[in-house]
């Protein structure tokens, strides 16, 4: 099979005034960059958030080394979808340039289910990560400039919690000290950088419904402490929300593609899946759903983080709920779960599929009966897959009265996503009692708690005196009704990454919390999160290169 790259490159793509026509977006509205990528000017047109289409969540289960494929089967489902009829469009997020260069390669999908043009969506697009990070590093240059200029806040050096961010992978730039040299040249200090997908500016870019609310959500960003009192230092404290949202105007915009069928895809922000939600632009989705009849959207990681805090957070904020969910699923992350090692994945094993059985089960459990939605299992088919172990999987889930359908739109596009398109149509015309996880007016304590027994099958809670010192000075500070974004690994319902399937009894422990005051949300820190990524022995940037006629090579 050729190359995502190749597959790519060979696509003939349809002017991007055609794809948007195809959801009835005139051309008015359309701010091209070339001619099959543009933004949508979304504040000239009539957004009524009552009638809105349907939205499909895609999920999956824990994740493993072996893969699951949540973004190819969203882009493969959407291409279903329009082979079936359906008026689709697909919203997803932004590829980081830290992953493109790092362990991933390319991120706009795979083999037969991409989104067009991979390339510009993969580097630069449409700048709206170099937006992000132009204001999240405006807001700290503005911070250091109030403390070189007297610093009339009483701001506590020691107690700065803004920092700057690059779109790269540098593990160099987690922990440095700027301000050297001359007394001109700033105040000496501990400082570090963060990637810009961590940034609480990326986080409240994406949750924000207007550029006014944006603006709002960037005043509101806590970036230090004062000395004296300990009291919050806000982005609007130092009069730096103006300049940002500045900065801002046209990022915020939606941007739309394709993918390889030509089915219209709006892909827009990107924020970190562990530090936060993990989900594209508000903004974008609610655009897809004014004019598109199914909108299919994805969250990052597992449904026990992804899912929970697309529906806890981000649906919280936009007033909206998916009609199904489809929960990806491969035969090989299973074996895995049930104790295979990655390298013995190939042969079939049918008893370890069903020991990793359990993980599946239990993400299906939370989408049906702890949040009231329909789910649909998709089977992301691999080459060495066999009909025992499909039908094992089958056979576990239909006990549960869940569909499950087998995919092939890796190798066979649209095409071979019809019966899961199918599927998905069915589940999102029943009838869904959708409900968070939570009360948000619930303390902070008993947020976690519920996450913990009720999403990941733990026992309790445990929160170290850093973790509780917080959660007092949070509340005290009108900010214990926030939801919660929980900051654990991706590869474990528990806070142990090692810890496969579906562990039990466990206890999960809060190490340390954090606010994000402007997005509007409470990160709870368990094990050790990375907010800056480092590069691996072997990068994805070494086998990157550029022909002699301008076309990129080897980016996946």
């Amino acid at each position: 099979m050729k190359t995502d790259i190749q597959i790519a490159q060979e696509a003939k793509l349809q002017p991007i005034e055609e794809v948007a026509a195809k959801l009835g977006i005139s051309n008015d509205v359309l701010e091209p960059y070339g001619k099959t990528k543009a933004k949508i000017d979304f504040t000239k047109l009539d957004m009524d958030n009552k009638d809105l289409g349907k939205l499909i969540l895609v999920t999956a289960i824990t994740p493993t080394p072996a893969g699951e494929g949540k973004t190819t089967t969203s882009i493969g489902l959407a291409d279903g979808m329009s082979k079936i009829g359906k008026k689709t469009a697909v919203a997803l997020r932004e590829p980081s340039l830290g992953p493109v260069f790092g362990i991933k390669g390319g991120a706009a999908g795979g083999g037969y289910a991409q989104v067009v043009p991979m390339e510009d969506i993969n580097l630069h697009f449409t700048g709206d990560f170099h937006a992000i990070g132009a204001a999240t590093n405006l807001i700290a240059a503005l911070l250091d400039n109030h403390i070189h200029h007297g610093n009339e806040l009483d701001i506590d050096t020691n107690r700065i919690v803004w920092r700057r961010v690059v779109d790269m992978n540098d593990r160099q730039l987690r922990n440095i000290v700027n301000g050297l040299g001359r007394r001109v040249d700033g105040v000496t200090r501990e400082d570090g950088y963060d990637i810009v997908v961590a940034s609480e500016v990326m986080a409240a870019f994406c949750l924000s419904n207007t550029l006014q609310e944006l603006k709002e959500k960037l005043g509101n960003m806590i970036v230090a402490y004062t000395r004296k009192d300990n009291k919050p230092i806000t982005v609007k404290d130092i009069n730096g929300a103006g300049a940002a949202t500045a900065l801002l105007k046209d990022a915020i915009k939606p941007n739309i593609v394709q993918t390889l069928e030509g089915t219209p895809a709006f892909i827009h922000g990107g924020p970190f899946a562990n530090i936060a939600h993990g989900c594209n632009s508000i903004i974008a989705t609610k655009l897809a759903m004014n004019y598109a009849d199914y909108t299919i959207t994805e969250a990052g990681f597992g449904a026990d983080l992804g899912a929970e805090k697309f529906l806890d957070i981000k649906c919280r904020q936009a007033g909206i709920a998916p009609s199904a969910v489809v929960i990806v699923a491969t035969i090989r992350a299973l074996k895995m779960h049930g104790g295979v090692d990655k390298k013995e994945l190939g042969p079939e094993n049918v008893e370890a599929l069903r020991k990793g059985m359990p993980n599946l089960m239990r993400h299906i459990n939370n989408i049906k009966n702890v949040f009231g939605l329909n789910p649909v299992v998709a089977i992301n088919a691999f080459p060495t897959d066999t009909e025992a172990e499909i039908e094992a999987l089958r056979e576990e889930c239909e006990k549960e009265g869940v569909k499950v359908v087998l995919s092939t739109h890796f190798s066979d596009g649209g095409e071979g996503a019809v019966e899961l398109a199918k599927a998905v149509v069915e589940a999102a015309d029943k009838e869904s009692n959708f409900k968070f996880a939570y009360d948000v007016e619930a303390s902070i304590e008993e947020k976690v708690e519920t996450l913990v027994t009720k999403i990941y099958g733990g026992a309790k809670v445990e929160f170290a005196p850093s973790a509780k010192k917080k959660i007092k000075q949070f509340t005290e500070q009108g900010h214990g009704n926030l939801p919660i974004c929980m900051a654990k690994t991706q590869y474990s319902f528990s806070d142990d990454p090692k810890a496969l399937g579906a562990p039990e009894g466990f206890t999960v422990t809060i190490r340390d919390l954090t606010v994000s005051a402007g997005a509007g949300f409470i990160v709870c820190l368990t094990g050790d999160i990375m907010k800056m990524p480092g590069l691996p022995k072997e990068p994805a940037a070494n086998r990157i290169d550029v022909d002699e006629k301008g076309n990129i090579e080897g980016l996946f």
